[in-house]
């Protein structure tokens, strides 16, 4: 069942998502002495990387890797890997075991298939056959993307062995990006999905309805997702609100 815990706004959407990853990373590096998060990009996550680099996190057995990357130069305004360096590594008192980034600049194809040689080589596999990310922290757009899976998009039909993707023809400038498939992101222990304001209420309600590739998010493993929402973003799909900000959730909902 998928755990759902609605504030009352964006800053404490934040607030609570910067504790909750930090308890699931944790919690991951006491079962197995490394935790790896994927992060994702786009203005939503900002401020909970900036209070996630505040949180009592063994920065030094984590591993950071990344949902998506625009095909563009990591000191690019539109690459994610700078957001990411800008809200938390910056932030950070000590540097990560591993920070992976997916290297846009070498194209979607290209730069997609290393990541996935990447990940083979240092993620241990799931029951799927898949590496097995600890985390990954996603948002969604009004339309119900994920990652930079796209409503109808044949990226979405790519079978369940798939792990990185090149795309050419997002409906979002760069076209060209790279990201996770949504098997991979399916093989993940933890997806904690992060939206904020009224234009992502349908995204929303979307990923607690009925799954359709019109809308990606709704496509997520639901007994492995966490959906962390202020009251706009809730709107009509709202449940009932989550324990008080001051009390994180318990890890297995």
């Amino acid at each position: 069942m998928t755990g759902v815990t609605t504030l009352p706004d964006d800053e404490r959407v934040a607030a609570w998502a910067a504790r909750r990853i930090a308890e699931l990373l944790e919690q991951a590096r006491a079962r197995h002495e490394v935790a790896r998060v994927a992060l994702s990009g786009g203005r939503t996550p900002l401020r909970t990387y900036e209070l996630l680099a505040q949180q009592a996190v063994q920065w030094d057995a984590i591993e950071l890797w990344f949902v998506d990357e625009r095909c563009v130069e990591p000191e690019h305004e539109q690459s994610n890997y700078r957001t990411v360096q800008t809200a938390l590594l910056q932030r950070l008192p000590s540097p990560p075991r591993r920070v992976q980034r997916m290297r846009g600049e070498l194209g979607a194809d290209a730069g997609a298939q290393l990541y996935a040689e990447l990940l083979c080589s240092c993620v241990p596999p799931c029951v799927e056959g898949l590496p097995a990310l600890d985390v990954a922290v996603l948002g969604t757009g009004p339309e119900g993307h994920v990652a930079s899976l796209f409503p109808d998009a044949p990226a979405l039909h790519v079978g369940a062995q798939a792990i990185c993707l090149g795309v050419h023809d997002s409906p979002k400038p760069p076209p060209e990006r790279i990201t996770l498939s949504l098997a991979m992101l399916r093989a993940a222990r933890r997806c904690v999905l992060i939206a904020t304001g009224a234009e992502k209420a349908p995204a929303v309600a979307a990923a607690l309805g009925e799954p359709t590739p019109r809308a990606p998010v709704s496509l997520l493993r639901r007994e492995r997702l966490e959906v962390i929402v202020d009251d706009a973003a809730a709107g009509a799909a709202a449940a009932p609100p989550g324990a008080p900000p001051d009390a994180p959730p318990d890890a297995e909902r």
